[in-house]
C-alpha cells in the first residue's frame, strides 16, 4: 500500500472512530503492542486493524507479571506504544510502576465505555469484561443452597470448594472488591471459610476447577465465567460435557450484583508511536473489535450496546453486576494478599 493510500484509509478510520487526528502513517506506521493476552480474538482485531489502516503490529507477549516488569525495566527505552493485560489488579501494577500516560477520551469512543470500566485519570480502560461466578455440579448441588459469594464459606460446604491459589490475581481481586464494599473484616470471614472448606490443595486454572466439579472432585468452584463458554462451545465434545454437568450461579443478585473485571488497555509512558496506539486503542473499541471478543472469546463487550453471534454468552447475560470502579480491585489487591497469608488460604 503507497503511502498515500495508508493516509487515506487512516483518514476514513479516524473519521468513523471519531478521532481527531490519527497519526502521520510516515512516523506512525507501526505500533508496538506488548500484550499478556494470547487469545485468537487478539490476533483477529490486530489483523482488522491492519487491513484498515495499514499500520502495522509488532506484537509482544508474555504472561501479565513478567510483561510488566519488561516494560518497566526497559524504562524510556521501551519500545511500548500499547500495554494490554487481564484483571484490574495487573493493570494497577502497572500503573504504579509508572508504564501509563493518560489518553484523551480516544475521540468519543471511550464514551461508549461504563464509566466503572476506565480508570479515574484515563490511564487505562477495559475492552472487554469477565464476571466472577460459581459454577456447580447439576447432580449434586442445589443451585438455591449457594446464591451469593458468602455461601460458599459456610459450613455446609466444608470440603466441597475447589479453587484457584490465593496467588492468583482474580481471586485477589475478588476479596479486594469484597475490601473496598464491605471492609477487610469481611472480606478476611469470607477467605477464612473459603481456606476452611477446600476440597483440596489449590491447583490449576479456572478450567481444571470447572473440570474437578465435573468429576466429582468438588461440588462447587470459583471461575470467570469465559473459561465455562468456552468448554460449551467447543468443538471437543468431551469439552462440551464438561460444560453441560456443571451450571452456573451469578452471585449476589438483588445484594450488589456480580464482580466484574476487566481485560484492559493503556498507552504506554513512552510510546515512540503515540498516534498510532491510539487509534488502535480506539480499535479496540470499534464494533468489528468488541464483537470479536464476544464470539472468538466468550468475553462480555466493554460496549453494552453491542450485539454478537453467541448463543452461550447470550445465555449469560442480563445479570446484574457490581456497580463499582475496578481500579478499586487493583488499590486493595495487597490487603487481600495479606488478608489470605492470615486465613492460610493457599
Amino acid at each position: 500500500m503507497s503511502d498515500r493510500l495508508r493516509l487515506c484509509v487512516i483518514g476514513a478510520l479516524c473519521a468513523s472512530l471519531g478521532l481527531a487526528a490519527c497519526g502521520q502513517p510516515e512516523q506512525d506506521s507501526v505500533v508496538n503492542v506488548f500484550s499478556a493476552r494470547h487469545y485468537a480474538s487478539d490476533q483477529e482485531v490486530f489483523r482488522a486493524f491492519t487491513e484498515e489502516t495499514g499500520i502495522e503490529i509488532n506484537l509482544v507477549e508474555a504472561d501479565g507479571d513478567l510483561l510488566i516488569e519488561r516494560v518497566r525495566a526497559d524504562g524510556e527505552r521501551s519500545p511500548a506504544d500499547v500495554i494490554i493485560t487481564v484483571d484490574a489488579g495487573r493493570l494497577h501494577r502497572a500503573e504504579q510502576a509508572g508504564l501509563f500516560q493518560p489518553v484523551d477520551n480516544l475521540g468519543g469512543m471511550l464514551d461508549r465505555v461504563p464509566d466503572s470500566l476506565v480508570h479515574p485519570d484515563n490511564l487505562w480502560f477495559g475492552f472487554a469484561t469477565r464476571a466472577r461466578v460459581i459454577v456447580y455440579a447439576r447432580d449434586r448441588v442445589d443451585p438455591s443452597e449457594v446464591q451469593t459469594y458468602a455461601d460458599l464459606a459456610r459450613p455446609e460446604f466444608e470440603g466441597r470448594v475447589c479453587v484457584r491459589s490465593s496467588s492468583n490475581v482474580y481471586n485477589q481481586s475478588l476479596v479486594a472488591g469484597m475490601i473496598a464494599e464491605d471492609g477487610s473484616e469481611a472480606a478476611e470471614s469470607f477467605a477464612r471459610g473459603i481456606a476452611q472448606n477446600l476440597a483440596r490443595t489449590p491447583q490449576g486454572g479456572d478450567t481444571d476447577q470447572i473440570r474437578a466439579v465435573a468429576a466429582g472432585e468438588c461440588d462447587v468452584a470459583i471461575v470467570n465465567h469465559y473459561y465455562l463458554g468456552r468448554l460449551m462451545n467447543a468443538e471437543d465434545s468431551a469439552d462440551r460435557a464438561v460444560g453441560e454437568a456443571v451450571g452456573i450461579i451469578f452471585p449476589d443478585q438483588g445484594q450488589g450484583g456480580t464482580y466484574v473485571n476487566i481485560s484492559g488497555a493503556g498507552l504506554a509512558a513512552n510510546a515512540p508511536n503515540p498516534e498510532a496506539a491510539r487509534a488502535l486503542l480506539a480499535f479496540l473499541l470499534s464494533e468489528r473489535a468488541q464483537r470479536a471478543f464476544a464470539e472468538l472469546t466468550n468475553e462480555f463487550p466493554a460496549d453494552p450496546s453491542v450485539s454478537y453471534d453467541n448463543t452461550v454468552l447470550e445465555g449469560f447475560a442480563g445479570f446484574e453486576a457490581r456497580d463499582m470502579n475496578v481500579n478499586a480491585l487493583g488499590e486493595n489487591g495487597a490487603e487481600a494478599q495479606r488478608i489470605f497469608d492470615r486465613v492460610g488460604w493457599p
